[in-house]
């Protein structure tokens, strides 16, 4: 096991050992933190699961362990709504762009492959709300997004596609259906892991077996390394203006609060 994945659990060990000095308290209470997706005022945020650094461990995952862009190891999910740290970015950048919306206005947004943060995306006034996904029975709509035949041209102001497209093996394709359904003016979260220690996106139709993807893609569902660099020309490519926001953007102060790495870049997509 290698020195990363002991400080972790190390850190994680001394986190559990605190929560349990006070059992008649609720352990996620205080004040040290904030999550935007739940409203909830914290004391922590959960690490990372154990699986997935055991799993980079056990296949000698080739990239170093913090060279991922968007993720905060030590502070992932809320205690209370679980919610990541990226759906905690994407509330504070919905919430700053939208949070002024006139009454009676309403944007129609497709969630793809909902996370914690339909939770907050479904009480909004100004959002009518949409689900898709391929496989979970609870969305709205069964959809492949490589083939969105069951939405008109331009139905939508707003999209959230975080975490799926490196699982789709034409993820071009997947982009210009995006672009397709998304209304002249309109704008989209667009988010997969991305390595910044490499250069150009990693693909291989050699590299089929679990193990291999754990040790090349991070993940055994995934299909794909992403690099900055073409993760932002394929977007291009399929026709969508890119705009990224990283901490100058937020704030420091804004991601310490709410549990957000500075590493974090949040990629907003528009169809102009």
């Amino acid at each position: 096991m290698n020195k990363n994945v002991l400080r972790f659990k190390k850190a994680v060990h001394s986190f559990l050992k605190e929560m349990k000095s006070d059992p008649y308290k609720l352990p996620y209470m205080g004040d040290n933190y904030h999550c935007p997706v739940c409203k909830t005022n914290l004391a922590y945020f959960k690490p990372i699961d154990f699986e997935l650094l055991e799993m980079a461990d056990k296949y000698q995952s080739v990239y170093p362990m913090f060279s991922f862009e968007t993720i905060n190891m030590f502070k992932y999910s809320c205690p209370r709504c679980y919610a990541s740290d990226r759906d905690r970015m994407y509330a504070l950048y919905i919430e700053k762009r939208l949070g002024n919306t006139p009454a009676g206005t309403k944007y129609n947004l497709l969630d793809i492959a909902p996370s914690e943060l339909k939770v907050l995306l479904k009480t909004l006034p100004y959002i009518n709300y949409r689900s898709a996904d391929l496989n979970n029975p609870r969305a709205d709509d069964k959809v492949d997004i490589t083939d969105m035949n069951i939405y008109e041209n331009s139905r939508f102001d707003i999209f959230v596609c975080s975490h799926v497209l490196e699982h789709v093996k034409d993820d071009i394709k997947a982009m210009k259906e995006l672009h397709r359904v998304l209304k002249p003016g309109g704008w989209g979260i667009a988010m997969v892991p991305i390595n910044t220690s490499i250069e150009e996106t990693f693909e291989d139709d050699n590299i089929v077996t679990d193990g291999d993807r754990w040790k090349y893609y991070g993940q055994d569902d995934h299909v794909r390394m992403y690099s900055k660099k073409g993760f932002i020309n394929n977007l291009q490519q399929a026709g969508f203006k890119v705009n990224l926001f990283g901490v100058d953007y937020f704030g420091a102060a804004q991601f310490e609060r709410h549990g957000i790495h500075a590493r974090s870049v949040l990629y907003i997509v528009e169809k102009i």
